[in-house]
């Protein structure tokens, strides 16, 4: 088995021991204590997330450019999902909407999409993924994102008050107030294993909403959410990329992240805002296998000159 190959079944083994816990515990874990971590999460978890991985990278003046990947990579994603909604979906229910939207476009460009880019392209491009994911999380997910759940949840709030009180706006803004401050090595590590503990707990929650999920359905819904957001835009991202004969290993970098399953943080939303979980975590569940599937494809298409 080759390296690669090797750390690819790794992170599926981790992935499937975390949900698979949560799947374990799902009946022990009544409603009011899952709001409780899913509130928790949104307002103090993913925040000091942010800090952890931000703080943790070497940002350099180029790969700035992988934000702007980002924002077109995301905002492409909601105006094909509000065509497709327009469409196939103007009798549901505003929470559905909400969540279809969410899963097209919000990526999960740090705890899935951070390995994946390291094996797959190396840490000399590790930068890029990080911009990357850090526009995807301040700009997509947890801005405008944020701004969707609010409007269409079914727990009333002001969308733009919602985009003002964000956690994660201001994680984000301190943590790159504090990027070239000098801090304590020890700062340094207990942020990043915090960041990275946040992995285990949104995958163990993410299974234990799976094993409470009673029915499966609008998978043909669901499908049309992670054919927008696993497939027509990462192809739209590399087309255009080689087009602008963007090199080989940043383009695979960004297609990557571009092409990463719904995001965790789509979970976290749902359960802050009230949307649809049933529906979220079909397309996070389905995305994670469906990631098997275009790995490959990505390679195939736009890794040409990868050593």
């Amino acid at each position: 088995m080759s390296p690669e190959l090797q750390r690819l079944v790794e992170l599926y083994i981790t992935l499937s021991v975390c949900t698979g816990l949560g799947w374990l515990v799902g009946p022990y874990v009544g409603p009011k204590l899952l709001d409780r971590v899913g509130q928790w999460l949104f307002w103090v978890g993913m925040p000091l997330s942010v800090l952890g991985f931000v703080l943790n990278v070497q940002l350099t003046l180029d790969v700035w450019w992988a934000g702007w990947v980002a924002l077109l990579a995301f905002w492409g994603a909601w105006g094909l999902g509000e065509l497709w909604l327009r469409w196939r979906g103007a009798h549901w229910s505003l929470p559905q909407r909400g969540s279809f939207l969410l899963t097209a476009m919000a990526g999960n460009t740090g705890y899935v999409g951070y390995p994946v880019c390291l094996f797959l392209v190396g840490p000399s491009y590790f930068g890029w993924a990080v911009v990357f994911d850090l526009m995807n999380t301040l700009a997509g997910s947890y801005g405008l994102g944020v701004w969707l759940a609010a409007k269409l949840g079914g727990r009333r709030a002001k969308p733009w008050l919602a985009l003002v009180r964000n956690p994660m706006l201001w994680a984000a803004l301190l943590a790159l107030a504090l990027y070239q401050v000098s801090r304590p090595a020890w700062l340094n590590v207990s942020l990043k294993t915090i960041a990275w503990s946040m992995v285990v707990v949104c995958l163990v929650l993410m299974g234990v909403r799976l094993r409470q999920v009673r029915h499966w359905g609008k998978l043909k819904s669901v499908a049309a959410s992670l054919g927008i957001k696993m497939l027509v835009i990462p192809l739209l991202v590399g087309l255009l990329l080689q087009g602008f004969g963007v090199p080989a290993p940043v383009r695979l970098t960004l297609v990557l992240q571009a092409g990463m399953p719904p995001a965790l943080a789509t979970l976290v939303l749902t359960e802050a805002y009230g949307l649809e979980p049933s529906f979220t975590v079909s397309a996070i569940g389905l995305g994670l296998g469906l990631l098997l599937v275009t790995l490959p494809l990505w390679l195939a298409l736009f890794g040409g000159g990868i050593g």
